[in-house]
């Protein structure tokens, strides 16, 4: 059976475009307007929806994601009730991709199987495990793939070529090339830099290539969609939580997300860059 992460990628290719991946923080600000959020970011443009759940200890996260992570704990936030808003958002709409992504130590406390079989059940497509390399993902990738469910590998700019084979055995749905060495919200890295990145990835596996961190503005979203599969941005939306009122977070956000869409889905037209 196809998943609806190759199902998506595969259409975006018939298009002729990059994907929109837009990251949220589970239960930021809390659950409820989360909900919204969730809800609204298909409707704004996001192809794909990646769902960090809180944890205490963020290290790969920059000072947006960590604020996200730390008001989601405060408003009850967990990685039961990230679970939850997946397969919430899963009875609202079946056809866009969610991933969650997140630490270790959370899903270690539940049990390899038992998060297997809960984000099957939530409706989630697959799961970024930031700090479990592939050394030591194996039980965890056999409870995804008896369940249809994708692990996504990272790569980096230091990720040799040695390194790439390892990380890519066993991956699935994309590869997620963080395009800078720190984290997440860092300083965007060269385009140029990123092009030369990507092609050397697409000569190494078939896996689409999503490119990620530092990545704020439309138009830095707009020159990695020319060469990308896709385009992950996760600060800059977190960022629009807290830019002003609570009571427009909702409309903060998706305005963002619509802003960051138009750019991906403009970045190709405007060179005539094929498919």
């Amino acid at each position: 059976m196809t998943s609806r992460l190759d199902q998506r990628f595969a259409a975006l290719k018939r298009d002729g475009r990059s994907a929109l991946v837009a990251y949220v923080m589970a239960s930021d600000p809390d659950a409820e307007t989360c909900f919204e959020i969730l809800k609204g970011l298909p409707l704004a443009g996001a192809d794909i929806i990646e769902l960090g759940f809180p944890f205490s200890d963020p290290m790969a996260d920059g000072p947006s994601v960590q604020k996200a992570a730390l008001r989601a704990l405060k408003a009850g936030g967990s990685l039961k009730q990230s679970l939850d808003l997946a397969r919430r958002f899963r009875a609202t709409n079946a056809d866009t991709p969610l991933i969650l992504m997140g630490y270790a130590n959370p899903i270690e406390s539940l049990g390899y199987d038992a998060f297997a079989e809960a984000m099957h059940a939530s409706g989630a497509d697959g799961a970024i495990i930031v700090d479990l390399p592939p050394e030591e993902d194996a039980p965890l990738r056999a409870a995804f793939d008896a369940r249809g469910l994708s692990i996504i590998r990272l790569a980096t700019p230091t990720t040799d070529s040695s390194r790439l084979t390892k990380v890519l055995e066993g991956a699935s749905g994309f590869l997620y090339y963080v395009s800078v060495a720190g984290v997440t919200g860092a300083n965007q890295a060269a385009s140029d830099s990123i092009r030369a990145a990507v092609e050397r990835l697409k000569r190494a596996t078939t896996l689409p290539i999503a490119v990620g961190f530092g990545v704020r503005e439309p138009e830095a979203a707009r020159a990695i969609a020319k060469t990308a599969d896709a385009v992950v941005v996760g600060s800059a939306i977190v960022d629009e939580i807290t830019a002003g009122p609570e009571a427009q977070a909702v409309e903060r956000v998706l305005r963002k997300v619509a802003q960051l869409s138009e750019a991906v889905r403009s970045a190709r037209a405007l060179e005539g860059t094929p498919a």
